[in-house]
Formats: structure tokens, sequence, C-alpha cells
């Protein structure tokens, strides 16, 4: 009896729980509230006056900052080598270069060259326009950049570590000296400040390569001769001309024979001469066997 009244409880209990919940009227949202007025006013002023900010910042431009190895490449086609050469010389050196090297030869009667300069890399670009206007046209060009920004950011990071390395063992060097004063102590430190000196001075000359290349851009120019350009012999007859190839030609040949007559005197002969000998004396012996034979016989 117990037990059924337990179970009606436990099942009115339920039921009012379940009616309970069906019953409450479902959460709304809360509601936003408004903006105060003058806290969007004071946001975006807030914005505007960090914008205004940033653009008083001083804006730095990245490509002043590149460290820039510049190349090119000429190939161009003139009518007087030589004097190609001497106006790329001059125009190199107005613009503050140098040239590095120069070279010309001939090849099939034509007169070529080879000249490589160096000119301010800020000029690079007007350099090449003078040295194209010197020829009759452009055959080849070519051009290359390098950035080489990162490998001398590096190199200056390194130099910084090793000479604060350098300075603690100079440090450590004279204390070294003034405590124990061993030769053994302050030899080793010093080994120590050798090496990393050694190292210092590598790296300042590779710093120094790089703003040397950086700084002065290297041109090579190849100069071809036009055949064109060359002057034209007339098609008239000229005398002095014919007269000139006729004693190149006698003087050659003169030549040739007396340098034969040499040979036939100094070497043929006693050449000649020695293997005459020889068989000279072979052909003597063989006739006067032979005719000792013929005389034989007739007795």
């Amino acid at each position: 009896m117990k037990l059924n009244r337990t179970r009606m409880w436990i099942a009115v209990v339920a039921l009012l729980v379940l009616v309970s919940a069906c019953a409450a009227p479902s959460v709304a949202p809360m509601p936003t509230p408004a903006p105060r007025p003058g806290v969007a006013v004071e946001y975006e002023a807030a914005s505007a006056a960090d914008a205004g900010a940033r653009a008083a910042l001083p804006q730095t431009d990245v490509s002043e900052e590149r460290m820039i190895v510049r190349t090119a490449d000429l190939s161009l086609v003139i009518s007087d080598t030589e004097a190609a050469a001497a106006q790329i010389k001059t125009i190199a050196t107005g613009l503050g270069g140098y040239v590095v090297s120069m070279q010309l030869w001939r090849q099939e009667e034509q007169l070529r060259g080879s000249i490589t300069v160096r000119v301010p890399a800020e000029s690079l670009d007007g350099a090449l326009d003078s040295f194209k206007r010197l020829a009759i046209r452009v055959e080849r060009e070519s051009g290359s950049s390098q950035d080489v920004t990162e490998e001398y950011t590096d190199l200056d990071a390194r130099l910084r570590n090793l000479e604060a390395t350098e300075e603690e063992l100079r440090e450590l060097l004279s204390t070294v000296r003034q405590r124990t004063g061993k030769a053994e102590d302050i030899l080793a430190v010093h080994r120590e400040l050798t090496g990393v000196r050694s190292q210092i001075e590598q790296l300042k000359g590779r710093m120094q390569y790089l703003e040397r290349t950086a700084a002065m851009s290297v041109v090579s120019i190849e100069l071809i001769p036009d055949v064109l350009a060359r002057p034209i012999a007339s098609a008239g007859w000229r005398p002095s001309e014919t007269a000139s190839v006729a004693v190149r030609a006698l003087v050659d040949t003169l030549r040739l024979v007396a340098s034969a007559v040499i040979w036939v005197a100094l070497y043929v002969l006693p050449i000649a001469v020695l293997l005459a000998i020889p068989a000279v004396v072979i052909w003597l012996l063989w006739r006067r066997r032979r005719r000792g034979g013929l005389a034989v016989s007739d007795q």
C-alpha cells in the first residue's frame, strides 16, 4: 500500500514538472542597447587619428635600400672599330667610370674588338644609350640584375658579432696579462684573437666588394665591323697598285728560288755525294771483276 502511494506521488510530481515546462514562456533575446550619443563619433575620430598618425610616419622606400648588382652586354655593328673603342672609353671616363679591359684583333682582314667598362650604377641606362648611338645597328643586347642585399645584411650582422667578440677577447687578454701573466694563457687568447681578426678582415673584404660592384655596373661590348661600311675600291684600273702587286710577286718568287738554291747547295748535294761514293765504288769493283772474267774466257 505504501509502495502504491509512493508511485502515485512520483507520477504527480513528474506531471507537475512537465506542465510547468510546457507553460513557461520562451525567453526572448536581450535587446542590444542603443549606442550612446557620441560613442560612434568618438570611435570614428579615433580611427581617423590613427590613420593620420600612420600617414605621418616616415615612409621608407624599399627599392632604395636594396643593393643591386647590374650588368649589361652589348654587341654593336660599327663602321670603325678603333674609333668606336676610343669613344666608348671617353664616354665611360666622362661618367666617372673606367675601362676594365680592351682587346683588338684582326679576323679575315677585319678589325674586331671587345671592351669592358665600369660605369656608376645610376648612369648605366644613359651609358647604354650613348654606346648604342655609336653603332650602325645593335646586334644583341642583354642585361642582368642580382640582389645582394640579403648577403650584405648577413655579412654586416656577422661582422658586428665578430667585432664584439674581438673586443671581449682584447679585454680578456688584458685581464690575463694583469692577473696570471702566464705565457701559455696569453698565447691561447692571442690565437683566438688572431682568428677572429682574420674573419673580420674577410667579411670586410667581401662587403667592400659587394659595395663596389653594386656602385659600379659592368658593361661588356663586342665591336663587329660592318662589311658594307668598308670603303669599296673603284672599278678603274690602277697601274701603281698593279705594279706593286707584281713587284711583291717577283720578290716572293726570287726569294723562293734563292731558298731552293741554298737548300740544294747546302743539303741536297752533300747528301747526294755521300750516297754516290759507295755506289761508285761498288760499280767500279763490279766492272773490274767483269773485265777479269772476260779476259779469262778469251784465253
